[in-house]
């Protein structure tokens, strides 16, 4: 069997947990429109007859941000090209930005095949634009194959899937065939929450909160969730929280429905939301949140 790691690269909010998740027929990384959404390194495991491959879902390539939690971010995404066997390099359009300059000089320096993958194509008008795109892809860096698709729509992810098993090397199975991932449901619901504040709230307080799962109990027919929801500032606290409580009621109805879905059984989740003043300017803050990728 062709087995391996495939790291899925591209600037932030290119679509790339969309991908991961379209590939694997099932939701492990959250999404939202806010960039920089994905914030670990997450693997998601599809095995099949022709073989085993493991996507790694990363946070996006960006210039700037000089807090911890960005050059944090950063250092995820760059390691990701250790050791993996196929890069997936995912694009939004057909238009190349002034960072892919960088990722064109990792790409180099690594020396791994590539797929360039133009996410979205069914926004665009007209083959020939497609096809002049590549062209001139292929001329700027020794692509392994160009492939036009629509991670939400799922358009053209099996000629995708075969062009990435054809790349990866003969293997015995590295998971286990019905692992799904590597994180755990006690990471997962964490990131559920996150992914429900996320889509609620405003441009900027998402990137201000994280969330902590204090306890996880399984009791029997129930999964007993309580997390924390940090924030820096007190007045982005009663935001989160909403007036009457409104906004954490509504964040917990939707993330507790999300994760009796991921479980399979029900959950009773409580929710408090505190503050923690700089969190993400601060290294050793942000290794006791988990952030340790």
């Amino acid at each position: 069997m062709n087995c391996g790691y495939v790291a899925l690269i591209g600037r932030p909010n290119v679509g790339k947990s969309t991908l991961m998740n379209h590939l694997l027929k099932q939701k492990i990384s959250i999404t939202s429109r806010k960039p920089q959404t994905t914030r670990h390194r997450i693997l998601g495991i599809n095995t099949s007859e022709a073989g085993q491959i493991i996507y790694m879902d990363t946070p996006g390539m960006h210039s700037g941000g000089k807090r911890a939690l960005n050059r944090y971010l950063n250092r995820t995404a760059e390691t990701t090209l250790l050791g993996v066997d196929v890069v997936v390099w995912l694009i939004d359009g057909l238009s190349w930005h002034e960072y892919d300059e960088v990722i064109f000089k990792k790409l180099e320096q690594a020396g791994l095949p590539v797929i360039l993958a133009v996410n979205k194509v069914d926004k665009i008008k007209g083959k020939d634009e497609i096809l002049r795109f590549f062209d001139e892809a292929q001329h700027r860096f020794p692509f392994e194959h160009l492939v036009p698709i629509s991670a939400l729509k799922s358009t053209n992810l099996d000629a995708l899937e075969n062009l990435i098993i054809e790349l990866l090397p003969e293997s015995e199975l590295i998971y286990p065939e019905d692992q799904v991932t590597d994180r755990s449901e006690r990471f997962l619901c964490a990131e559920i929450i996150r992914e429900k504040l996320t889509r609620r709230l405003g441009d900027e307080l998402p990137y201000a909160l994280t969330v902590e799962i204090e306890r996880y109990e399984e009791n029997p027919g129930i999964t007993k969730i309580y997390a924390l929801i940090w924030v820096e500032k007190l007045s982005q606290k009663n935001i989160v929280i909403g007036q009457d409580g409104e906004v954490l009621k509504k964040v917990g109805t939707d993330a507790r429905y999300d994760m009796e879905k991921l479980i399979g059984r029900k959950v009773y989740l409580q929710l408090w939301v505190k503050v923690k003043k700089g969190w993400s300017d601060n290294e050793r803050a942000l290794q006791s949140l988990g952030f340790n990728d």
